[in-house]
């Protein structure tokens, strides 16, 4: 049975975090999203491989110099394995994907970041020892560019982020530093050289603030939707899907499903409202959560147990070998609900009534199933306590009979 972890209502479901790197706590779902941001764009890494081995053949090709060379033909190599990583990437990613995969993945991106980084910064670094003013503009706004381009496209991962930043800017940072030590007769020489030093030096400290700030607000406003949406499908008391998310798991698996392999289960809690009228709502309310435990528990794995409100609940039961297994499962959740219950310190006992529908029967339609199971658990209850029935032709009949009219 597909599940989350049940909270509890009067508890913010929201794991508001500022660290870097405390990824544990989020949910898997936002994790992923998180993830994806690193594989979405392609055409600023296009971009910014096409200018730099660009800009790095017109220096290979002016001073016939080997590092230049080196570093024109890594470029464009390193661009091609990324756009490779995010292909295979984005192949993997239409299906299930598990945190420890979301992880390797990043790793991959991690490598090809870090080394571009390198070869930007190799490539300022070696630029910087030529007295060539109009190639270090040049050179040293690729590092802006690059700077600027990891800061708003990948923040939401901030520790790649701020190891390809400093990369390629602590190692241009020192090699500016270096040159403006050097003697030269121009003017301000070593003034503006250390100048420019600071200043990339200090836009670098600015850009670590910004990454922190836009990494809390994705954080923040992914982990917010996460939450309202699993607000919108779950109950709110029990944890267990509602009506939507019943809806939507019935769906998503309809294709996959056989009739003859699906009944639906509509059950009813007998004595439940005695309950909260001797013991109060909040009793009723721990005993509902309570009720909701033992199903999950009764219940096989890729079975649905959804709440509907009250002290109704539905069991989507798929994968039926034999029609005798939605009995059996019937009569388990008879036995297991209609054991005694501790609420509070005292004895509580209910018990349950069920109604079943076959989707043999009646077809892969879920409000045809609820109704004719509904109209299954009335004839239940109105035999006493702890019955099961199955929905039957008359059922279906009076139900198209009554909108007909």
């Amino acid at each position: 049975m597909t599940q989350i972890p049940r909270r509890s209502p009067t508890r913010p479901v929201a794991r508001r975090t500022s660290s870097w790197r405390q990824t544990v706590a989020l949910p898997e779902a936002v994790y992923r999203k998180l993830v994806d941001t690193l594989f979405s764009m392609r055409f600023p890494i296009v971009a910014m491989g096409v200018v730099c081995a660009g800009v790095a053949a017109l220096l290979a090709a002016k001073w016939r110099d080997p590092v230049f060379t080196a570093v024109a033909i890594l470029i464009p190599l390193v661009t091609l394995g990324r756009l490779l990583v995010m292909n295979a990437y984005q192949s993997h990613a239409e299906g299930a994907i598990t945190r420890h995969e979301l992880r390797r993945w990043e790793r991959r991106y991690a490598v090809g970041s870090y080394a571009f980084a390198g070869l930007i910064a190799v490539l300022n670094m070696r630029a910087l020892t030529f007295h060539d003013p109009l190639m270090h503009l040049i050179t040293v706004s690729i590092v802006f560019g690059f700077g600027a381009g990891v800061v708003s496209r990948i923040s939401a991962r901030p520790v790649i982020c701020v190891i390809s930043l400093l990369m390629a800017t602590v190692p241009t940072v020192a090699a500016l530093a270096w040159h403006a030590s050097l003697p030269n007769a121009i003017a301000l020489h070593t003034q503006l050289f250390a100048t420019e030093a600071m200043l990339v030096g200090l836009i670098a400290i600015l850009s670590l603030n910004t990454v922190h700030h836009l990494h809390c607000s994705a954080v923040l406003h992914l982990v917010t939707q996460h939450d309202l949406a699993l607000l919108a499908k779950f109950d709110a008391l029990t944890g267990l899907p509602n009506r939507l998310m019943l809806r939507e798991r019935f769906q998503d698996s309809v294709s996959a499903l056989q009739s003859d392999g699906v009944a639906l289960h509509y059950v009813d809690l007998d004595g439940f409202k005695s309950v909260n009228d001797l013991h109060g709502h909040p009793a009723g309310d721990a005993l509902l959560r309570e009720v909701a435990r033992r199903m999950e528990k009764t219940v096989r794995a890729g079975d649905t147990v959804a709440r509907l409100g009250g002290d109704e609940f539905v069991v989507l039961q798929t994968d039926l070998g034999h029609p005798d297994e939605a009995q059996m499962l019937a009569r388990r959740l008879i036995r297991d609900l209609s054991a005694p219950y501790l609420i509070d310190g005292k004895s509580v006992l209910v018990a349950a009534s069920i109604g079943i529908a076959m989707a043999a029967d009646f077809g892969l339609d879920l409000e045809r199933l609820l109704s004719c199971a509904d109209c299954a658990l009335y004839r239940s209850k109105s035999r006493g306590k702890g019955q099961f029935n199955f929905a039957t032709s008359a059922d279906f009949g009076k139900l198209s009979s009554a909108a007909a009219a």
